[in-house]
């Protein structure tokens, strides 16, 4: 829950002077993502209600915006999917009222019924608490042609769920216009040892000069790099 708001007028003025989605008080600019010159100046709400932005990167076949998203707890094992989306400008994503759409958090049942219609819905659902990191697009050319244009994503894992999931790196799949198709498919995985136990949390990924893949994790520090070898190559 927000502190109440220190604006005059209360919530009609917060309204009038705020982005959608915008946290109150102590909270402001979360939920956001935001941008600025490079001189960290002209700071400007590219979009907002997103929960938890935590990794973004630039598609390189499109130009677009893309982020990965960690959904909010507390609403059960299933309930609600984190997401990747390619970011719109102005475009509102659900929080705190909403989520993946016209679905309400209860939490907040009633409270702004005004932005239900103007809520953009993200590209990819990911398993619910699956906590995804960072993501990065595959440009390189050493993994096969089919990888190409791809996305990989890292998935942290969960903790606020009664069986584990997340623990690995997926992929996310795109056509051949650079549209993603909703589906996503694991990449690497074996952090888990049981629901009680693992080894490794994936956090960050990125693409090396020769077009393998750097991932690093923070459940025993290391830094693993994924290469590809062509089947029968010495």
């Amino acid at each position: 829950m927000f502190p109440m708001p220190r604006v005059p007028g209360g919530v009609d003025g917060w309204n009038k002077t705020h982005q959608f989605g915008a946290a109150w008080d102590t909270e402001e600019g979360r939920a956001n993502i935001l941008s600025f010159d490079p001189e960290g100046k002209n700071q400007k709400i590219v979009a907002a209600g997103l929960r938890n932005p935590s990794g973004i990167t630039i598609q390189p076949a499109t130009g677009q915006l893309w982020a990965v998203v960690n959904e909010r707890d507390g609403l059960g094992d299933n309930t609600p999917f984190d997401y990747a989306t390619h970011v719109q400008k102005g475009a509102f994503y659900g929080w705190p009222w909403y989520y993946i759409g016209v679905h309400e958090d209860p939490r907040h049942k009633g409270e702004r019924t005004d932005l239900k219609d103007q809520i953009t819905i993200p590209d990819v659902l990911i398993q619910t608490h699956s906590a995804p990191l960072q993501i990065v697009f595959y440009d390189g050319a050493s993994f096969p042609a089919q990888y190409k244009g791809n996305a990989f994503v890292t998935l942290h894992g969960s903790w606020d769920r009664s069986r584990r999931t997340g623990y690995k790196v997926v992929r996310l799949l795109f056509d051949d216009s650079g549209k993603p198709t909703g589906e996503y498919e694991d990449f690497m995985t074996g952090f888990v040892i049981s629901d009680k136990q693992v080894w490794g949390r994936p956090v960050g990924v990125a693409v090396a000069a020769d077009g393998s893949l750097f991932v690093t994790e923070d459940g025993n520090g290391t830094i693993w790099r994924v290469s590809y070898q062509e089947p029968g190559a010495h």
